[in-house]
């Protein structure tokens, strides 16, 4: 089979690959935009394409019987690009990554390891523990939201229940019984849920029913002084609302996903038209969450053993749409 990786995305999952992949494919790298000496006809004759984009402006992969997105999102690709009998999947494996960043970044705002330590440095013991100076909140002491109960959501909430936080979860289907969250809501109780919790984490996928889905009505009925986290996708967030909340001081935020992303004319852009930049109730990070060695490696495995079935005549896993 021909294997083509589409992209400087896809290019991440390229190295060390073929270990997981058995002899006798046909591996390729192309380029984001297709532009070079035969990377059209490498593209249109694939019989894989691992890649994060398809849309007008690229080329139809005529021969493509796998559309394999090296990630969970697949919001860019367009389905009615593929060529009839095409399957997209999907990948996961960056859950366990999200909810030591969620949890990496609340302990930060309790436990300030950082502060303490370039005080000491210059003598000062404020946060020694027999002076008042010194005392701290616990993590255990908070309520976490998690709107979307999927597989980040799951992570995030056996990492919290196991600092002895509360969870609360919001989710268009009602959590299994043994979930171990204490209370659930339905995304038509939005405004309740948003306000049954200190922290409350966005995990939505991109997708007409979820774009815009945290609006201004519902940040409005968060508690005081509580935080808003997304790591699920940008625009599930209304960006002007948000920050609208975040700049009245009333609430805090940790942003890791945006709504404005790195081009080849734009490399470093803003992540936004608004100035997060400037807020200082804010913690921002350009969409990291997941991006570790140990997410790369499971992806690379879900890809190779997809295309294993795909060789085989077997069912594909995470299978996304068929056309």
């Amino acid at each position: 089979m021909r294997i083509v990786f589409h992209g400087s995305n896809a290019e991440t999952f390229l190295r060390g690959f073929e270990a997981h992949l058995k002899p006798g494919h046909d591996v390729a790298l192309v380029s984001d935009a297709l532009e070079r000496d035969g990377e059209k006809e490498i593209f249109e004759s694939a019989d894989v394409v691992v890649g994060v984009a398809l849309s007008a402006h690229h080329p139809v992969p005529l021969s493509a019987k796998l559309y394999q997105a090296p990630a969970a999102g697949v919001d860019k690709i367009d389905m009615a690009r593929l060529p009839e009998g095409a399957t997209v999947c999907n990948a996961f494996g960056h859950e366990g990554a999200i909810a030591e960043y969620v949890m990496a970044a609340l302990l930060a705002r309790h436990v300030p390891l950082g502060q303490a330590d370039d005080q000491l440095r210059n003598g000062d013991w404020s946060y020694w523990a027999g002076k008042p100076t010194g005392l701290r909140s616990e993590l255990s002491s908070q309520t976490i939201g998690i709107l979307g109960f999927g597989h980040i959501g799951k992570a995030i909430a056996k990492s919290a229940k196991a600092f002895g936080m509360g969870v609360t979860v919001c989710n268009r289907s009602a959590p299994d019984a043994n979930a171990g969250i204490d209370q659930a809501f339905a995304l038509s109780d939005l405004s309740a849920f948003m306000g049954s919790a200190d922290i409350v984490i966005a995990t939505l996928p991109l997708t007409e029913q979820t774009e815009g889905l945290i609006d201004a009505k519902a940040l409005a009925s968060m508690r005081d002084g509580a935080l808003i986290m997304n790591v699920g996708r940008g625009p599930v967030i209304d960006e002007a609302a948000l920050f609208a909340a975040l700049s009245s001081g009333r609430i805090d935020g940790i942003i890791d996903t945006w709504y404005v992303y790195p081009t080849g004319d734009a490399p470093n852009p803003k992540p936004s038209r608004f100035a997060f930049e400037t807020l200082t109730n804010v913690l921002m990070t350009p969409h990291m969450s997941a991006w570790t060695f140990g997410t790369i490696e499971r992806r690379q495995k879900t890809i190779a053993e997809n295309v294993r079935r795909l060789a085989a005549g077997d069912e594909l896993v995470n299978v996304v749409a068929r056309r």
